[in-house]
């Protein structure tokens, strides 16, 4: 049976370029991997080939003598490779299939970095604004004091898996390619605890709890993450811990809403303040502070008081506190103050429906 042309099985022309050719070949390679196709015969024979025909046209010489000879010219039998590629672990690491196909099979490190953990943490906005200590309790895992990690009983040591000599991975041969596949007998950790340690079972960590002391930054908000490097769970085999992330949540405050460094609240005033003006105290966060307000004020006026916001995280300066002036109607009056407010009533030469205030009705009602 003739051979077909290595050009037409990898579907490119004779003046294809290194790149093609290789782009061509791993295409072909990844959909008929055996793999892929298992109890296909069509698929592996199709794999073969096109391992063959690269084999030949990636290297230059070969490409030369065959453009030049045909299929004598590379000393290519009917239906046989190229002594010179009988080894396919060479396609696979050349294009990355190591990991994909099992690769070599190195040998697989025990040693692994310990999982970060996350813990969320409710403050005030108090403690947002002035930055605080914090301890708090972790459970995690921690290497065992009792067998340092290693999981096996004090005076003994793990032994080498026999099965994978340490590699974690055994060799898988089906036909002509193989695949590396997790150790069954060590379960890929290359080592065999014959005698495990009592405190941990084995494992090489146990769990405790251990109490952490933080610093919370000035300026935080819900969603800031404050991450604690090495304070994570214990790596396995003595590799390093991993970290801690530490999410705040800023808890609503009764008199405060919060707009980035800005706070915004309100403050009561009565007829005769908003009408004559008056100097009242505002609650801040830092304490109160004096608000003069000029008469005639109308309720839903908002003044701003620089500089008694929030800190900005870094310590670039404050936010400000905007303070809304609501007006506050008596419910119930004492005889003196409705007689006050009738004598008033009979006084009053301000005309209700002078424009200014229509254009507020009209605004009200669109």
């Amino acid at each position: 049976m003739s051979k077909r042309d290595y050009y037409e099985i990898l579907g490119v022309a004779k003046s294809a370029s290194d790149a093609d050719i290789k782009k061509a070949y791993r295409a072909l390679a990844v959909k008929y991997h055996p793999d892929k196709n298992p109890g296909d015969a069509a698929a592996e024979e199709k794999f073969k080939e096109a391992a063959e025909a690269y084999s030949v046209l990636s290297d230059a010489q070969k490409r030369a003598s065959y453009d030049r000879f045909g299929h004598q010219g590379v000393g290519a039998g009917a239906g046989g490779f190229d002594p010179g590629f009988s080894n396919f672990d060479d396609i696979f690491d050349m294009f990355g299939f190591g990991d994909m196909f099992g690769g070599r099979g190195q040998r697989r490190s025990t040693v692994q970095r310990g999982s970060d953990l996350r813990f969320d943490l409710q403050i005030t906005l108090e403690d947002a604004a002035t930055g605080k200590d914090e301890k708090l309790r972790i459970p995690r895992l921690e290497n065992c004091d009792d067998c340092d990690g290693k999981g096996s009983e004090k005076g003994t040591e793990p032994e080498t898996c026999v099965s994978c000599g340490g590699a974690g991975q055994t060799r898988y041969s089906q036909g002509f390619f193989s695949v590396m596949r997790t150790c069954p007998n060590c379960s890929g950790s290359g080592r065999i605890i014959k005698t495990p340690c009592k405190a941990c079972r084995g494992n090489g960590r146990v769990e405790r709890e251990k109490t952490i002391e933080i610093k919370i930054p000035a300026g935080v908000e819900t969603g800031s993450r404050l991450r604690i490097t090495g304070e994570g769970e214990s790596g396995v085999g003595g590799g390093p811990s991993g970290d801690l992330y530490v999410v705040l949540h800023v808890k609503e405050h009764e008199r405060f809403e919060r707009q980035g460094a800005d706070l915004y609240t309100a403050v009561p005033v009565t007829f005769a303040q908003a009408a004559l003006g008056a100097e009242l105290k505002v609650q801040t966060l830092d304490g109160e502070e004096d608000l003069k307000i000029p008469g005639g004020t109308q309720s839903g006026t908002v003044f701003r008081i620089k500089g008694h916001g929030m800190p900005n995280l870094g310590g670039r300066g404050k936010g400000d506190l905007f303070v809304a002036a609501t007006l506050v109607t008596p419910k119930s009056l004492t005889k003196e103050q409705r007689k006050l407010l009738e004598q008033l009533a009979e006084i009053e030469t301000h005309d209700l429906e002078d424009e200014s205030f229509m254009d507020k009705v009209r605004n009200i009602f669109g």
